[in-house]
């Protein structure tokens, strides 16, 4: 069932536009385009078997596959992190839906081919965010973990 409900869910998402946070998911995680960031990550998407340089029976098999990389990273609570997307396709636009532990999406924004795209992201509550490309999914996905605060960042 959460299968269908996670399946439901990204074919919804690829024709709603962007979107950030709302008020009320913005108590969970504060996300802004300009901030200033105490840490900072580079996710790169990654080909992984495409049309262009295959191989050919897994593409055939499976369609073109991508991945983020690195698939799950760690930040702290209170800490603002930059996070960097790289979309290394010429060719492919992919997009970053986050959801929470109940796997409801908290933001929705779309990475364009050859750009690089920037939040800065500001956990408030610990635990595993998982994200995914509604575009290439299911195997396009991965996870935040979000540790307690660095000794003395509290609010």
């Amino acid at each position: 069932m959460i299968t269908t409900l996670l399946l439901a869910a990204a074919v919804a998402a690829k024709t709603t536009p962007d979107f950030l946070p709302n008020a009320a998911d913005s108590k969970i995680v504060s996300v802004a385009a300009h901030a200033a960031a105490r840490a900072e990550i580079v996710v790169l998407t990654q080909a992984i078997a495409i049309k262009e340089s295959g191989p050919k029976e897994t593409v055939k098999t499976f369609g073109e596959v991508y991945a983020f990389d690195p698939a799950v990273f760690a930040v702290h609570r209170e800490v603002p992190t930059r996070i960097e997307f790289w979309n290394l396709q010429g060719d492919d636009e992919h997009d970053f839906m986050l959801m929470d532990d109940h796997d409801r999406v908290l933001m929705k924004i779309t990475l364009p081919p050859l750009k690089k795209t920037v939040y800065v992201f500001t956990f408030h509550r610990q635990g595993v965010f998982r994200f995914d490309c509604t575009m290439h999914h299911p195997g396009m996905w991965g996870q935040i973990l979000v540790f307690p605060p660095v000794v003395g960042s509290e609010r």
